[in-house]
């Protein structure tokens, strides 16, 4: 890939971005974090690799616009789409469009090429520890979902199972607690094992300082007359 190609595909990757959790520094992070995960691996495309982090998340607009889309599956199409009319051979392009395809964490399809997996992984890494949890509650805001929910008994929903209301603690639940450990490529695994116990901390302290408010509402009881 030539300086010129780069810089083309960033500046239409700028355009697509309009997601908080999924800006443009997002984008950055998962680039350096795939060609950091990349000197580890052989046989790497690099070309592929960094079209594929320049433009994985280019779908979300839609996505945000219509939760039933899948942002993988149309920015794989957009991508492809892009990279035809610049001249790209059509091989090439669907090599591209296949990994932004399988870039998701809840796609059943999973990666099949060594760059795919590289997104795979450099992108679910920017879920974890920290970081993650951030983006997490900026991704909240955009889709109005609260910290958390209480059920039917006034205790509160940590449950990730997939029910129609969703929260922070549902997601951590389903999805942030279960990164670590899967990641197809081993840098990447050594990587997710030091954010692990700083994103598992802050869920523990947050989960028992909403539940103490809650008993306490809970006994009002107590001091009503």
């Amino acid at each position: 890939m030539t300086k010129m190609q780069y810089c083309e595909i960033e500046a239409f990757m700028f355009k697509k971005m309009n997601d908080s959790a999924h800006d443009c520094k997002h984008i950055y992070r998962v680039l350096g974090m795939a060609l950091e995960i990349a000197t580890h691996e052989r046989g790497v495309n690099d070309g592929v690799l960094i079209a594929a982090c320049l433009l994985h998340d280019i779908g979300r607009d839609e996505q945000n616009r219509d939760s039933s889309l899948d942002h993988a599956a149309i920015g794989g199409e957009m991508a492809y789409e892009y990279l035809v009319s610049r001249g790209w051979r059509h091989e090439r392009a669907a090599h591209v469009r296949a990994c932004i395809e399988t870039h998701r964490y809840r796609k059943t399809s999973q990666p099949q090429s060594i760059e795919a997996k590289i997104l795979f992984d450099a992108d679910k890494l920017d879920a974890c520890g920290a970081l993650g949890i951030a983006r997490t509650f900026l991704h909240a805001g955009v889709v109005s979902e609260p910290i958390y929910v209480l059920n039917q008994s006034g205790e509160i929903e940590i449950d990730g199972g997939g029910g129609e209301i969703t929260s922070f603690f549902q997601e951590f639940t389903y999805k942030l607690r279960n990164l670590y450990g899967k990641f197809y490529t081993k840098h990447a695994n050594e990587m997710a094992k030091q954010r692990r116990d700083i994103a598992i901390a802050f869920y523990d302290s947050l989960l028992q300082e909403v539940k103490a408010a809650h008993v306490a509402v809970q006994n009002i009881d107590l001091i009503l007359v």
